[in-house]
């Protein structure tokens, strides 16, 4: 039986592209998405052609990872006809950009929403059926944003730096059924995530009453970012990031490393080792280290 993969914001981007290429490596691969009957129809098309033509083992399914209703309506579908899968890819995110004050308290819950409690609606859905498996590991895509701290990235590296919080604790909590999770942290690569980017509203005028060198530097930065994008001496393509997703999922249970650094990654590397030896040695000192390890692969 081919092993299933679940994957969230498969419309574009990392989603699609991994979804794809899972499934022409022979995976039963669900492409999830919201709106698939409406702004993502074309998309949906698409897939379904691909998979028509060439034989894939290839499903759309309609996910909103902002509504537990449609995240558990997916999951039923995926656990009815295939089980629990084997791997959950949680994509899905949104990048907010602008002046932190800016953003109204209703645009920074929406930006939680997508990008940490969305991740929480899907493992809810899955995890249950995951740990009476026995298997499986959950994939969340991070960021070097969830790493370190720019300017007028205030809401989105929350949202990161939250999700890693929430990775490394349930990690620990999931070690003792067998289920793995893991996060991979890209950094500035060429996908829509940039050209989607919601910009404040701003609707009490925040941002004129700040001097016009923070205005000035936020462009700056953006054209900076736009000029690593179109650079091709630069480690952008999303290829590496998927490349890395599908290596996660074939490595053996226990193998996995924490965190995935891909592309341009600011140093974080270094970060993310010191990190991981501090983490080591709490979990030591609070007795915490056989919790931790990955249970074995139960038998079938």
């Amino acid at each position: 039986m081919s092993k299933t993969v679940v994957v969230t914001g498969s419309s574009s981007g990392f989603g699609h592209m991994v979804s794809v290429q899972l499934a022409r490596e022979g995976y039963r691969v669900y492409a999830t998405m919201r709106d698939s009957a409406g702004n993502n129809a074309d998309v949906r098309r698409e897939l379904l052609a691909l998979a028509a033509a060439e034989d894939l083992d290839l499903r759309v399914l309609d996910m909103d990872v902002s509504s537990t209703r449609s995240v558990d309506t997916a999951a039923t579908t995926v656990m009815t006809e295939s089980g629990a899968p084997n791997a959950v890819i949680n994509n899905a995110g949104q990048m907010y950009m602008g002046l932190t004050e800016a953003f109204s308290s209703e645009e920074f819950t929406r930006q939680l929403d997508i990008n940490v409690v969305g991740v929480h609606r899907v493992n809810r859905a899955f995890l249950p059926e995951m740990r009476e498996q026995g298997n499986g590991v959950i994939i969340n895509v991070s960021s070097v944003a969830g790493r370190t701290a720019l300017p007028f990235f205030g809401l989105y590296h929350a949202s990161k730096w939250a999700l890693e919080g929430y990775t490394v604790a349930l990690r620990t909590e999931l070690a003792s059924s067998g289920v793995d999770m893991v996060l991979i942290e890209p950094g500035p690569v060429a996908t829509e995530l940039f050209a989607q980017t919601p910009i404040p509203e701003d609707s009490d005028g925040r941002a004129g009453t700040y001097p016009p060198v923070a205005l000035q530097t936020f462009e700056q930065m953006s054209d900076a970012f736009l000029k690593v994008l179109k650079n091709p001496k630069m480690p952008n393509d999303p290829e590496l990031v998927v490349n890395r997703m599908i290596e996660l999922i074939k490595m053996e249970p226990g193998t996995r490393p924490l965190r995935s650094v891909v592309g341009v990654h600011f140093g974080i590397e270094r970060l993310n080792d010191l990190a991981e030896e501090h983490d080591a040695s709490l979990k030591e000192s609070m007795g915490l280290t056989a919790f931790a390890r990955l249970a074995p692969r139960k038998p079938h």
